[in-house]
């Protein structure tokens, strides 16, 4: 006889996406015995893909590539691993033996409920369980979970969940779509409940969908992963849920051994990657977005909370869902690029540096750790000094250029009397009307798309400063990226890049722009580099 409430640990399937699948051998070993051991009622041990499996990853091709990271099936267990319906082709899953996983999990989504229980169907026919994923179950109509409803009803599966994808759901939203799905599902089907935690609501939900589902008489399952480790905000902790359950609802999970597990296998994952509840998974989760649009705004663009929630804010539901790259870099050009008269400060910029030799004072750590060469060209060129997107206050600077709205609010707030005292260069993308001593010029001046990070402050900055007709450059603190944690600017506090880059295809990124830039400019502009480990190579 199966329990009333079931906890399913999808650590190994919903982690792929953080770490790209590649657990290692000795980990997806070790999680599967000891959360066995620790008395977890269904396992997900990975994902069914088209692709070869590699050993030490998550993602499986045939049952027998699961085989060799089971040295034991514990027969209370139920293993599982899930397919998207339309991404993994069937043909590849050979006849159930009890040698490997015991059943799939078919994800589709409202559009294509038809077409995954066909997928069910096939699967179910090779003599696996079968489980059924409703992904983005808030976008179903009442209507279309009534048609859901009658579809599970008609194939029977081991149970269905409700799956809150954009981690958008209020307790209201989850009570609404569970009344209707208990109230008319088969009582031998089970309900299930994935979350994820965009609002930090992941833990409460599950919570209320016990109270819930319980009430009900529903035989139910609960969705959640060691650490809450899972895309972009992450799931429902295993280690919560199985403490809740002990305490209200007579479980018997070995807390003990899922917390030696965390040590022993999830803390070097934490050190690695990064996951769980964050301002731009909010902004995901607050308009049901895809979590892909908020990586592509942050890596991309290092896009500040309040642009990708201005960016998100301005594309249809329909559009949020999916992830439309290019749709997204038009949206985001199109919020930079806010439309302002620009002569008058053009004309002004250019009478004041035409003809003048011009420093860039870029933000790297170099700025300090060489200031002697940088103090040394400054007292001999006597250069117009421009600070770039950020102050230091161990410098003079005669213009800051800047670019960022939250880098002109750090600035004004940390460096208040220096602030107000330099002159600034905006661009549009942080104000349409200047202030005193405050010249706006239109964002799509200093940009030329081509690359991921097209809009990085120094390059528009030479951008804008060749079309003033400026001749003679020279550039400090245009330092190489480092991924050692704060150790890429001179002001640490500085609010800064994703944490999420891959820091040597960046530096070699700008490398390519910084060459492109010189070849665009040679004959007309002369630059160069007065501090080392600059991303321009050419130094006096």
């Amino acid at each position: 006889m199966s329990k009333s409430i079931e906890v399913l640990d999808c650590t190994l399937r919903d982690g792929a996406y953080i770490n790209k699948s590649e657990f290692g051998t000795n980990t997806i070993r070790g999680i599967l015995k000891r959360l066995a051991d620790a008395k977890i009622d269904i396992i997900e041990c990975g994902w069914l893909k088209n692709d070869p499996h590699a050993e030490g990853n998550s993602y499986y091709h045939t049952p027998s590539d699961l085989k060799r990271y089971l040295d034991y099936k514990d027969p209370q267990v139920t293993y599982v691993v899930m397919i998207d319906f339309d991404r993994y082709d069937t043909k590849y899953l050979t006849p159930y033996d009890g040698t490997s996983f015991d059943a799939v999990r078919v994800v589709f989504p409202r559009s294509k409920v038809k077409e995954g229980i066909e997928a069910c169907k096939r699967i179910r026919e090779k003599g696996y369980k079968v489980y059924c994923q409703a992904s983005n179950t808030l976008g179903y109509t009442d209507k279309e979970l009534l048609e859901l409803a009658d579809e599970i009803n008609a194939f029977e599966p081991e149970g269905i969940s409700v799956v809150d994808t954009f981690g958008a759901m209020y307790p209201e939203d989850l009570l609404r779509i569970l009344s209707i799905v208990s109230h008319n599902l088969r009582p031998s089907i089970r309900i299930g409940f994935h979350s994820h935690n965009n609002q930090q609501l992941s833990f409460a939900l599950s919570m209320l969908f016990t109270h819930y589902m319980t009430g009900q008489g529903r035989e139910i399952i609960i969705d959640s992963s060691l650490c809450g480790m899972g895309r972009g905000a992450g799931n429902a902790t295993t280690e919560l849920v199985t403490s809740f359950l002990n305490r209200k609802y007579f479980g018997n999970y070995d807390l003990d051994l899922i917390m030696n597990t965390i040590d022993m296998y999830m803390v070097p994952c934490l050190e690695k990657y990064k996951w769980g509840y964050s301002i731009p998974n909010y902004i995901a989760g607050m308009y049901c977005s895809h979590v892909n649009n908020i990586s592509y705004l942050l890596n991309r663009h290092s896009a500040s909370a309040q642009e990708i929630r201005s960016v998100i804010s301005s594309m249809s539901p329909q559009q949020r869902v999916k992830y439309d790259y290019d749709l997204l870099e038009d949206k985001y050009i199109e919020d930079q690029n806010k439309e302002t008269d620009d002569t008058k400060s053009m004309e002004a910029l250019r009478s004041i540096l035409r003809g003048r030799r011009v420093l860039l004072a870029a933000p790297g750590k170099s700025l300090l750790t060489q200031k002697d060469k940088v103090d040394a060209y400054i007292a001999k060129e006597s250069p117009v000094v421009i600070g770039v997107n950020a102050f230091l206050p161990q410098y003079e600077y005669d213009y800051i250029f800047i670019m960022s709205r939250v880098r002109y609010e750090y600035a004004r707030e940390a460096y208040h009397r220096q602030f107000e005292k330099v002159p600034k260069i905006l661009l549009s993308s942080v104000k349409t009307k200047g202030g005193q001593d405050e010249y706006i010029v239109r964002y799509e001046r200093a940009i030329q798309r081509g690359w991921p990070h097209f809009d990085n402050a120094v390059i528009c900055l030479l951008r804008l400063l060749d079309k003033l007709g400026v001749s003679d450059v020279a550039i400090a603190g245009f330092d190489r990226f480092s991924d050692v944690h704060n150790e890429s600017y001179a002001d640490p506090a500085i609010p800064s890049l994703s944490g999420d880059e891959d820091w040597d295809a960046l530096n070699a990124e700008l490398s390519e722009i910084v060459s492109d830039f010189e070849k665009r400019v040679r004959g007309r502009m002369n630059l160069m580099s007065i501090t080392p480990g600059s991303i321009f190579k050419k130094e006096p």
